[in-house]
């Protein structure tokens, strides 16, 4: 199965009893779509896009330790892993509630090489370098101390490790840029001060090796490497 059939998947595990996120991460239900459309500006194709593109560093092979930091509902990647028999994955999220709707996906789709730990990734409960990949979903937007969330992600990333995933860049996307401002900050569910596509392509750069970051609207998706 190619990623992108792994991606189509996760739209079809959300099914008709989807949660109001999981159907906005996958573009797959009416409140979903009109989100996207409104908030985000995001069709189907471009949701599928951001979606390819922060998943680049994960192999379709691969096997090594990887972690999933905040896993939250597990919708997006739980396809993802069942096609990952032999790699070890870690999922972690400081919500039991979003960390429980992963589990359940994990355990209907017969994953048996994963493991989940509720956590914070201000304080990672993981010794250095203990992970190939470090990915992070939509996260690094809410995190209310991102300084931490960088320097423990990179902490715990083997030297050549990839760093990858996605999350709300502030520029790419006027429209987006008033909603996070006036409806996602006020509401406690996105926390300033954010990234803009310089500002992250300058901090990844000055840690990381082979650099890559692509905007889909107001979405950044990043591919990296520790350096060794």
């Amino acid at each position: 199965m190619t990623r992108k059939e792994q991606i189509k998947s996760a739209y079809k595990l959300t099914g008709s009893n989807a949660s109001f996120y999981d159907g906005m991460m996958t573009y797959s239900t009416l409140p979903g779509k009109a989100i996207c459309r409104l908030i985000w500006n995001m069709d189907q194709e471009k949701n599928l896009r951001y979606i390819e593109q922060a998943l680049s560093g994960v192999p379709e092979d691969f096997a090594g330790k990887l972690l999933e930091v905040p896993v939250g509902t597990g919708v997006l990647t739980m396809p993802v892993y069942k096609e990952l028999p032999d790699a070890d994955i870690t999922c972690l999220d400081y919500s039991a509630d979003m960390m429980g709707a992963a589990q359940k996906k994990a355990e209907a789709a017969g994953i048996k090489n994963i493991t989940f730990r509720q956590g914070d990734v201000g304080e990672l409960p993981f010794d250095d370098g203990s992970f190939d990949t470090v990915l992070s979903l939509n996260g690094f937007h809410a995190f209310p101390d991102k300084e931490a969330a960088y320097r423990e992600t990179f902490r715990v990333l083997k030297p050549g490790g990839t760093f990858c995933g996605c999350f709300y860049i502030e520029g790419g996307c006027r429209r987006t840029d008033w909603f996070i401002r006036h409806l996602y900050v006020r509401k406690g569910f996105f926390t300033p001060p954010f990234e803009t596509e310089i500002s992250l392509k300058k901090r990844l750069s000055a840690i990381y090796e082979d650099v890559q970051l692509t905007m889909v609207e107001g979405i950044g998706c990043f591919c990296c490497k520790r350096k060794a």
